[in-house]
């Protein structure tokens, strides 16, 4: 009886099953044990993260196996987050599910590698009229569990990784903020209110012996007091404006839109307010938008529009000026999609040379408890 070339393929799939599966159940066994009987050390984490590593490599020669013998598509994972640091890359190996799947194969894997070596090398003598049959039924056992267990969860990890990110990208602007914040407040009040100081300290020096003068640098003083001031409101406006909190997206929106060099039109549809977070988001995101409409783009004219489509909040940002803005080219565009892609957002630019530029934003509606 002939077989085809895919029972053939099967058959060397089974007969190879042995010699893997020696290979694998050893590396594993040897990995974890070692690994974890030296855990209470400080190269123990490090022998296993490393085991871990070497696992994945396994389940990524199992997958080649299979798909080339088998016939079986099994995606490739999600490769690991570039977490920061040694213990940022140690714990990221140590809990990948991915590896430790892969470990799990390995180790279940052995008794059934010498059932089916057994079986298909005696069938080749003993079992010919059936074997095709019966390599066929092993050959599938092998895809239900190759699928089992070295298949990715796909959408789950994905997101896990995107996650990953996503905190990064977040922890990196938060300190950027606190940087700028810091930068503003040394520059400007700050500075502001130690000469401030020194000028109440000069006057009531001389509050004695030259009381005009004194009153005189007095009144400077209470000018600088109203300056210090202004720039204290401006930066609390920039961290979280107060209009915002207390009406909304629709005011806080035609605020920043009136201290736009451009003439602006802003359109609010929405019936009740998304979360805090989002609100927040979706007003610094437009707020940068306008400043670089009023700095680059030559615009004539601009719109601001928001709405609400299902559990999304859309913006769209226009104008009419030259165009040619990217968000890959470093600008403050590609930090604001970063922005919002980590909080699940999307963030679209359309911006042909001459034809004027529209950003549509979107964000999770996440509504108001």
């Amino acid at each position: 009886m002939a077989f085809g070339r895919c029972t053939w393929k099967e058959i060397a799939h089974l007969l190879a099953n042995l010699p893997f599966g020696i290979l694998g159940f050893v590396y594993v066994v040897f990995m974890v044990s070692v690994g974890v009987g030296l855990s209470v050390t400080v190269i123990g984490l490090p022998m296993l993260a490393g085991g871990l590593v070497g696992a994945r490599l396994l389940g990524r020669l199992e997958r080649g196996r299979a798909r080339s013998l088998l016939g079986l598509r099994i995606d490739e994972p999600s490769p690991l987050p570039h977490s920061g640091g040694f213990f940022g890359w140690l714990w990221s190996r140590v809990k990948d599910p991915v590896a430790w799947r892969a470990v799990l194969y390995a180790f279940v894997r052995l008794p059934w590698c010498v059932v089916t070596f057994a079986v298909t090398l005696t069938g080749l003598f003993v079992l010919w009229p059936v074997l095709g049959y019966v390599v066929r039924g092993l050959s599938n056992v092998d895809r239900a569990m190759a699928r089992g267990l070295l298949s990715p969860s796909d959408e789950l990890e994905r997101r896990i990784a995107e996650l990953e990110s996503d905190r990064g990208v977040v922890v990196d602007t938060a300190a950027a903020d606190l940087r700028r914040i810091e930068r503003d407040l040394h520059d400007g009040a700050q500075a502001r209110l130690v000469a401030l100081a020194m000028g109440l300290g000069l006057a009531k020096e001389k509050v004695l012996e030259d009381p005009d003068a004194a009153a005189e640098m007095v009144a400077e003083a209470h000018g600088e007091v109203k300056l210090a001031l202004q720039e204290l409101r401006d930066l609390a406006r920039g961290i979280h404006p107060a209009v915002l909190t207390d009406r909304g997206l629709d005011a806080a929106l035609s605020a920043v839109a009136a201290r736009c060099t451009v003439p602006v039109r802003v359109e609010v549809d929405l019936s009740s307010r998304p979360a805090a977070a989002i609100e927040g988001i979706a007003y610094f995101t437009v707020s940068e938008l306008l400043q670089n409409i009023s700095k680059h783009s030559g615009a004539r004219q601009a719109a601001v529009e928001v709405w609400r489509s299902g559990d999304r909040v859309v913006l769209r940002v226009e104008d009419d000026g030259r165009g040619g803005a990217r968000p890959e080219a470093g600008s403050g565009m590609r930090g604001l999609a970063e922005r919002l892609g980590a909080v699940d957002g999307v963030f679209v630019v359309e911006s042909p040379v001459g034809g004027g530029t529209v950003v549509t934003a979107e964000l999770p509606w996440r509504g108001r408890e």
